[in-house]
């Protein structure tokens, strides 16, 4: 099998950069198609998807990840469990199998299968090289190595079968957000796409806000009223009225904005259309709180700077991650450089 080129396979994904700034007709039509098989890929959300990964494969980025690359002169097949939580999420793990001249093993979700393929077919016509190089299974076998995204149980089962081979295995992670009662509108409405994007449905997606023992929540509710339109969605509002049902025959207490109801909750993870909410008394004593719980958090985002095990950014950043922002923070590159 031909050696991939790092600087060959860095070309192309700068032109796949260019591609998803003005993607040609066939793909435009499975972006707009998409919903068709998964309700929540709607034309909105895949948009933010590909600006997302555009943004991801920044040339000046590119050059930069790829400085620390070292490609196998004996590529192994790595197998990839897909997630399809959002749209083409699985991207970021393929291109770090290809970038180190492995060969991946692809197991597609089947909540997406499409666009994915799409994108790298694009990729191969830029780079034909590649086309040995990604395979698509409907089981894996005859693997040197794993990396499985899923769910909490999904990880049990990932565990019996891949336990024996090198692998990354993916649990359930939440993020959250750190508000301290001085930030401004704007930067409050920022925070609404960490909450909103995607419905919410990815890990990087903010399940939970720490605020001051005395927060007024109005300071948060005002400056998101511009996602209002979230709740016009019908799976969305499915779940918006399931948990506003419950939360009413239950007589719990809750705070409710017509799109997304508050409740106060020691928990991380809250049901879609719900954020959780839990009060500090000083940032010393959340950022001890928040340290205990990094291996159940994939970021934080906050206005203010602080001392945590897990990435910090900025409100509106989290669902627009650079190369080197590792899902579960463990470093995919350093792991499949170490099986050379």
């Amino acid at each position: 099998m031909p050696i991939l080129n790092s600087e060959k396979l860095i070309i192309a994904l700068k032109k796949l950069n260019e591609f998803l700034v003005n993607p040609d007709e066939d793909f435009k039509n499975l972006m707009y198609s998409a919903s068709n098989k998964n309700a929540w890929f709607n034309l909105e959300e895949v948009e933010k998807a590909v600006k997302a990964l555009q943004q991801m494969l920044d040339p000046q980025d590119l050059e930069l990840w790829f400085r620390d690359i070292v490609v196998s002169n004996t590529p192994k097949k790595i197998g990839l469990i897909l997630a399809g939580n959002i749209p083409m999420v699985g991207f970021h793990d393929v291109i770090s199998v290809l970038a180190t001249g492995n060969i991946a093993l692809i197991k597609l979700s089947s909540a997406d299968d499409q666009l994915l393929p799409a994108l790298l077919k694009r990729l191969i016509a830029e780079e034909p090289l590649l086309e040995k190089h990604i395979i698509y299974v409907e089981r894996l076998s005859g693997f040197d190595a794993v990396i499985a995204t899923g769910s909490n149980n999904s990880s049990r089962y990932f565990d019996y079968y891949f336990g024996k081979v090198p692998h990354i295995i993916r649990k359930n992670r939440n993020s959250v957000a750190v508000i301290t009662g001085t930030e401004a509108p704007e930067k409050l409405a920022l925070l609404g796409h960490d909450i909103f994007d995607y419905f919410g449905l990815g890990c990087r997606n903010v399940s939970k806000i720490y605020i001051p023992e005395d927060y007024d929540i109005k300071h948060f509710f005002e400056p998101i009223e511009s996602f209002q339109n979230i709740i016009n969605h019908f799976k969305y509002n499915n779940n918006y009225d399931y948990n506003k049902s419950i939360y009413l025959v239950n007589l719990t207490h809750h705070y409710d904005n017509g799109f997304l109801l508050l409740k106060e909750d020691s928990s991380l993870s809250s049901p879609l259309a719900v954020l959780y909410y839990e009060k500090y008394s000083n940032l010393a004593e959340l950022e001890a709180l928040l340290n205990g719980q990094a291996e159940n958090i994939q970021c934080v985002v906050s206005a203010t700077p602080l001392k945590l095990k897990v990435p910090v950014l900025g409100f509106g950043q989290s669902q627009t991650p650079k190369l080197w922002d590792y899902a579960d923070n463990v470093n995919t590159i350093e792991f499949l450089n170490s099986l050379n």
